[in-house]
């Protein structure tokens, strides 16, 4: 499977586990609940989709890991549809307690555009933009698809299901609309 159309390279590409997004999950589970499978699988099909639009480099890959793990991790820590800076917190203290602070503001800036509407034209050589792709694509169910190859895709939900994933979130967005129907969106960017 090769193609560059879209910013596609998969050429070579293999799925393989993500152990630094796994070990952040793993600190989280108790948070997670009966969610774990379902959040987990979401992160790797976000971490798969935007490794491959972006180069693999070692340094990348861990960044997108991480942003993977924390990008939407508030719903559950923080008990709130209201999210994106609890997860840039959660993100913050793994980067600071690590020594990886230097990637704070990419990381940061990751999170609070992952639902960004428009396309992010900020620093280029950032990752935001594949990562807010990459997030559109899966919760889209690839309705939004970016030129991602289907057959891709495919091999991404069969490796890591969906695990009624965007039935959850149905139900959060629901409780959100209910409880706060002037703010029923509170993640969206434009």
């Amino acid at each position: 499977m090769t193609t560059r159309a879209g910013g596609w390279n998969l050429e070579g590409y293999q799925l393989h586990d993500l152990p630094a997004l796994d070990a952040i999950l793993r600190t989280h589970a108790a948070a997670l609940g009966r969610d774990f499978d379902a959040y987990r699988n979401h992160a790797y099909r976000v971490a798969h989709l935007c490794i491959a639009q972006s180069s693999r480099a070692a340094d990348r890959v861990e960044r997108i890991q991480i942003a993977a793990a924390f990008h939407d991790l508030g719903i559950w820590t923080a008990g709130t549809f209201d999210y994106l800076q609890p997860s840039v917190e959660l993100a913050a203290s793994h980067l600071a307690a690590t020594g990886r602070s230097a990637w704070m503001a990419e990381i940061t800036t990751m999170i609070l555009e992952h639902h960004k509407v428009f396309r992010y034209h900020g620093d280029v050589t950032w990752l935001v933009e594949p990562f807010r792709r990459a997030d559109w694509i899966d919760v889209s169910l690839g309705v939004v698809g970016f030129g991602v190859p289907r057959r891709f895709l495919e091999r991404l939900v069969t490796c890591w299901p969906r695990a009624g994933l965007h039935a959850r979130l149905a139900q959060l967005e629901a409780r959100q609309l209910l409880t706060r129907p002037w703010n029923p969106l509170p993640m969206l960017r434009l």
